[in-house]
Protein backbone atom coordinates (compact mmCIF):
# COMPACT_ATOMS: atom_id res chain seq x y z
CA UNK A 1 0.00 0.00 0.00
CA UNK A 2 1.28 3.56 -0.96
CA UNK A 3 1.58 6.71 0.93
CA UNK A 4 1.75 10.06 0.35
CA UNK A 5 5.24 10.34 1.51
CA UNK A 6 6.59 7.24 -0.34
CA UNK A 7 8.56 7.65 -3.04
CA UNK A 8 8.05 7.29 -6.26
CA UNK A 9 9.38 5.38 -8.83
CA UNK A 10 11.48 8.11 -10.39
CA UNK A 11 12.32 9.82 -7.20
CA UNK A 12 13.44 5.93 -6.00
CA UNK A 13 15.95 6.27 -8.92
CA UNK A 14 17.86 9.85 -7.66
CA UNK A 15 18.04 8.66 -3.91
CA UNK A 16 18.91 4.78 -4.09
CA UNK A 17 22.36 5.75 -5.76
CA UNK A 18 22.94 7.76 -2.57
CA UNK A 19 21.94 5.61 0.09
CA UNK A 20 25.45 2.94 1.37
CA UNK A 21 25.79 -0.27 -0.36
CA UNK A 22 27.13 -3.25 2.06
CA UNK A 23 27.58 -6.72 1.21
CA UNK A 24 25.23 -8.86 2.56
CA UNK A 25 25.60 -13.03 3.54
CA UNK A 26 21.31 -13.33 2.81
CA UNK A 27 18.83 -11.58 0.62
CA UNK A 28 17.24 -8.87 3.09
CA UNK A 29 13.97 -9.28 4.90
CA UNK A 30 13.06 -5.65 3.47
CA UNK A 31 14.58 -3.56 0.69
CA UNK A 32 16.15 -0.03 1.47
CA UNK A 33 13.24 1.67 -0.61
CA UNK A 34 10.75 0.21 1.95
CA UNK A 35 12.63 0.90 4.84
CA UNK A 36 13.18 4.55 3.83
CA UNK A 37 9.54 4.66 3.16
CA UNK A 38 9.00 3.90 6.78
CA UNK A 39 11.40 6.50 7.94
CA UNK A 40 9.11 9.36 5.68
CA UNK A 41 5.91 8.48 6.89
CA UNK A 42 7.02 8.86 10.37
CA UNK A 43 9.09 12.12 9.62
CA UNK A 44 5.95 13.33 7.41
CA UNK A 45 3.15 12.26 10.08
CA UNK A 46 4.98 13.02 13.21
CA UNK A 47 3.92 9.49 15.09
CA UNK A 48 5.70 7.18 16.98
CA UNK A 49 7.80 5.10 15.65
CA UNK A 50 5.63 2.29 17.26
CA UNK A 51 3.05 3.46 15.48
CA UNK A 52 4.04 2.97 11.24
CA UNK A 53 1.55 0.54 9.74
CA UNK A 54 1.43 -2.47 9.25
CA UNK A 55 2.22 -2.86 5.66
CA UNK A 56 5.72 -1.21 6.16
CA UNK A 57 9.22 -2.14 7.45
CA UNK A 58 8.91 -3.35 11.92
CA UNK A 59 9.22 0.05 13.44
CA UNK A 60 12.47 -1.37 14.84
CA UNK A 61 14.06 -2.08 11.70
CA UNK A 62 13.36 1.20 10.33
CA UNK A 63 13.92 3.18 12.95
CA UNK A 64 17.84 1.32 13.27
CA UNK A 65 18.65 2.00 9.57
CA UNK A 66 17.28 5.89 10.22
CA UNK A 67 19.58 5.82 13.23
CA UNK A 68 22.74 4.62 11.10
CA UNK A 69 22.17 6.79 8.29
CA UNK A 70 21.54 10.05 10.14
CA UNK A 71 24.76 9.24 12.38
CA UNK A 72 26.59 8.01 9.00
CA UNK A 73 25.79 11.62 7.63
CA UNK A 74 24.08 10.08 5.00
CA UNK A 75 21.04 11.66 5.56
CA UNK A 76 23.01 14.90 5.46
CA UNK A 77 24.63 13.74 2.62
CA UNK A 78 21.42 13.25 0.28
CA UNK A 79 19.84 16.36 1.60
CA UNK A 80 23.34 18.64 0.25
CA UNK A 81 23.03 16.97 -2.87
CA UNK A 82 19.52 17.23 -4.23
CA UNK A 83 19.77 20.89 -2.53
CA UNK A 84 22.38 21.68 -5.63
CA UNK A 85 20.25 19.62 -8.28
CA UNK A 86 17.79 21.83 -7.93
CA UNK A 87 19.90 24.88 -7.85
CA UNK A 88 21.44 23.87 -10.99
CA UNK A 89 18.49 23.58 -12.48
CA UNK A 90 17.46 27.17 -11.49
CA UNK A 91 20.38 28.40 -13.00
CA UNK A 92 21.77 29.31 -9.79
CA UNK A 93 25.20 28.58 -8.25
CA UNK A 94 24.56 24.82 -6.63
CA UNK A 95 26.87 25.29 -3.62
CA UNK A 96 27.26 28.83 -2.83
CA UNK A 97 24.23 31.37 -2.15
CA UNK A 98 24.99 35.40 -2.23
CA UNK A 99 21.66 35.79 0.62
CA UNK A 100 20.51 32.99 3.62
CA UNK A 101 17.23 33.67 5.52
CA UNK A 102 17.38 33.17 9.28
CA UNK A 103 14.62 32.42 11.62
CA UNK A 104 13.99 30.35 14.64
CA UNK A 105 10.58 29.23 16.43
CA UNK A 106 9.87 27.57 19.38
CA UNK A 107 7.17 24.61 19.69
CA UNK A 108 6.31 22.22 22.19
CA UNK A 109 7.69 19.19 22.99
CA UNK A 110 6.23 16.25 23.19
CA UNK A 111 4.72 15.09 27.07
CA UNK A 112 7.52 12.04 27.49
CA UNK A 113 10.37 14.05 26.60
CA UNK A 114 13.18 14.26 28.72
CA UNK A 115 13.73 17.33 31.07
CA UNK A 116 16.79 17.74 29.48
CA UNK A 117 15.28 18.52 26.13
CA UNK A 118 13.06 21.45 27.16
CA UNK A 119 12.91 24.85 28.11
CA UNK A 120 10.31 27.66 28.41
CA UNK A 121 10.42 30.75 25.77
CA UNK A 122 9.02 33.70 28.01
CA UNK A 123 8.91 35.29 24.27
CA UNK A 124 6.18 32.65 22.97
CA UNK A 125 4.93 31.25 26.06
CA UNK A 126 6.48 27.92 24.69
CA UNK A 127 7.68 25.05 27.30
CA UNK A 128 9.86 22.54 24.64
CA UNK A 129 12.39 22.86 21.94
CA UNK A 130 13.27 25.98 19.37
CA UNK A 131 13.72 25.33 15.67
CA UNK A 132 16.87 27.50 14.17
CA UNK A 133 16.44 27.69 9.97
CA UNK A 134 18.53 29.18 7.75
CA UNK A 135 17.27 28.60 4.18
CA UNK A 136 17.99 30.14 0.29
CA UNK A 137 15.17 32.01 -1.64
CA UNK A 138 14.00 28.92 -3.01
CA UNK A 139 13.17 27.94 0.65
CA UNK A 140 15.24 25.06 1.05
CA UNK A 141 17.44 23.94 4.36
CA UNK A 142 21.32 25.09 4.39
CA UNK A 143 21.39 24.68 7.82
CA UNK A 144 19.79 23.45 10.71
CA UNK A 145 20.38 23.50 14.38
CA UNK A 146 17.69 22.62 17.45
CA UNK A 147 17.96 23.87 21.18
CA UNK A 148 15.64 24.10 24.50
CA UNK A 149 13.14 26.99 23.93
CA UNK A 150 14.79 29.00 26.42
CA UNK A 151 18.07 29.60 24.09
CA UNK A 152 17.52 33.13 22.76
CA UNK A 153 17.92 33.50 18.71
CA UNK A 154 21.23 34.99 19.08
CA UNK A 155 22.80 32.54 20.93
CA UNK A 156 21.03 29.43 18.85
CA UNK A 157 22.18 30.86 15.44
CA UNK A 158 25.60 31.44 16.82
CA UNK A 159 25.91 27.71 17.88
CA UNK A 160 24.05 26.75 14.11
CA UNK A 161 26.75 28.83 12.35
CA UNK A 162 29.47 27.64 13.95
CA UNK A 163 28.32 23.81 13.51
CA UNK A 164 28.65 24.80 10.14
CA UNK A 165 31.98 27.21 10.35
CA UNK A 166 33.96 25.01 7.47
CA UNK A 167 31.23 26.24 5.11
CA UNK A 168 32.15 29.37 5.14
CA UNK A 169 35.93 29.14 5.50
CA UNK A 170 36.24 27.08 2.30
CA UNK A 171 33.79 30.13 0.43
CA UNK A 172 36.09 31.43 -2.60
CA UNK A 173 37.21 34.93 -2.40
CA UNK A 174 35.54 35.83 -5.39
CA UNK A 175 31.86 35.42 -4.74
CA UNK A 176 30.05 38.29 -2.45
CA UNK A 177 29.77 38.40 0.65
CA UNK A 178 26.90 36.12 1.93
CA UNK A 179 24.14 38.36 2.87
CA UNK A 180 22.43 36.49 6.10
CA UNK A 181 18.79 38.65 6.13
CA UNK A 182 17.29 38.40 10.02
CA UNK A 183 14.11 39.80 11.92
CA UNK A 184 14.41 42.15 14.52
CA UNK A 185 14.72 39.92 17.21
CA UNK A 186 18.70 39.34 16.51
CA UNK A 187 21.55 41.77 17.19
CA UNK A 188 23.55 41.63 14.49
CA UNK A 189 26.65 43.81 16.92
CA UNK A 190 26.73 41.02 19.12
CA UNK A 191 26.39 37.69 16.34
CA UNK A 192 29.68 39.65 14.41
CA UNK A 193 31.71 40.22 18.19
CA UNK A 194 30.86 36.03 19.43
CA UNK A 195 31.44 34.71 15.74
CA UNK A 196 35.09 36.74 15.44
CA UNK A 197 36.51 34.67 18.40
CA UNK A 198 35.15 31.20 16.53
CA UNK A 199 36.40 32.46 13.04
CA UNK A 200 38.23 36.13 13.37
CA UNK A 201 37.81 36.14 8.92
CA UNK A 202 34.65 35.12 9.19
CA UNK A 203 33.30 39.00 8.47
CA UNK A 204 35.06 39.12 5.42
CA UNK A 205 32.54 36.03 4.15
CA UNK A 206 29.40 37.39 5.48
CA UNK A 207 27.17 40.11 6.54
CA UNK A 208 24.07 40.74 8.52
CA UNK A 209 21.09 42.70 7.40
CA UNK A 210 17.84 43.43 9.24
CA UNK A 211 14.70 42.73 7.69
CA UNK A 212 12.63 45.86 7.25
CA UNK A 213 10.27 45.99 10.24
CA UNK A 214 6.69 47.18 8.87
CA UNK A 215 5.54 50.50 10.01
CA UNK A 216 2.11 50.73 12.36
CA UNK A 217 0.14 52.20 9.05
CA UNK A 218 1.41 49.28 7.04
CA UNK A 219 0.21 46.71 9.58
CA UNK A 220 -3.44 48.16 9.32
CA UNK A 221 -2.80 49.01 5.15
CA UNK A 222 -2.01 45.16 4.91
CA UNK A 223 -5.06 43.80 7.64
CA UNK A 224 -7.50 46.08 5.69
CA UNK A 225 -6.29 44.76 2.85
CA UNK A 226 -6.66 41.16 4.10
CA UNK A 227 -10.48 41.81 5.12
CA UNK A 228 -11.27 43.26 1.94
CA UNK A 229 -9.28 39.98 0.20
CA UNK A 230 -11.30 37.34 2.12
CA UNK A 231 -14.61 39.70 1.43
CA UNK A 232 -14.14 38.78 -2.20
CA UNK A 233 -12.54 35.65 -2.11
CA UNK A 234 -9.44 35.80 -2.36
CA UNK A 235 -6.21 34.65 -0.70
Amino acid sequence: MGYSSSLTDKEWEIIEPLLPKKKRTKPPTWSKREILDGVLYQLKNGCNWCDLPSYLPPYSTVFWHYKQWREEGIIDNIRDILHEQVREQVKKKPKWTTLIIIDSQAVKNTCNASLETKGFCFYKSTNGIKRHLAVDTLGFPFFTHCTKASVSDDQGLIEMLSDNIDYFKSKPVNIPKITILLDNGYHPEKLEEELKKIYPQIMTKIKFKLSPKPSKAQKEKEGILALFQSKQGGS
